[in-house]
């Protein structure tokens, strides 16, 4: 190690790391720079550490909290960018009744599964309404923040649900 870059005898406290940057060649009166750097991580540092394992450990559990999280800026943006993008959305609505239709006539269902199709379904048909009219005129207009809640609420719920028994 080269003695430009070791460090000499200093007296630092406990848990700091010192390091010594020599002095630049051509000013012989400039004091070297000292940088000192903790060791220990801050409070906010840790919580968010603690906060972003958290939330990496059950990623697949919050699943659709994210999408809906995602689906709620996109259509901001959207909003913000092309309000008429709304009307190319609009026709997306009818896409959950023709899959219902589409999978009970191939596989028809009775019971606890039909159920659980019609009410993804209307789940569906009502996010893909609101995502058509939060383009159209803002996710934050009316009580379009109160539905993007209402949706997401039984969405995680059910999410959990199915992961927990399958």
């Amino acid at each position: 190690m080269s003695s430009r870059t070791r460090t000499r005898r200093v007296k630092t406290a406990a848990g700091v790391t010192t390091v010594r940057l020599p002095r630049q060649r051509g000013r012989r009166s400039a004091q070297p720079f000292v940088v000192v750097v903790p060791e220990r991580p801050s409070i906010a540092r840790e919580l968010a550490g603690w906060a972003g394992g958290l939330l990496w450990r059950f990623r697949h559990a919050l699943a659709p909290t994210g999408i809906a999280v995602a689906v709620f800026v996109v259509t901001a943006l959207l909003h913000v960018l092309a309000w008429w993008s709304a009307l190319v959305l609009a026709p997306a609505v009818a896409a959950p009744a023709a899959w219902l239709l589409f999978v009970q006539r191939r596989h028809p269902a009775h019971r606890a599964t039909l159920a659980w199709r019609i009410a993804t379904a209307v789940l569906a048909t009502l996010a893909f309404a609101w995502a058509a009219l939060a383009a159209g005129f803002g996710p934050l207009a009316g009580p379009l923040e109160l539905l993007w809640l209402l949706l997401l609420l039984p969405a995680q719920t059910g999410w959990l649900i199915v992961r927990r028994t399958h």
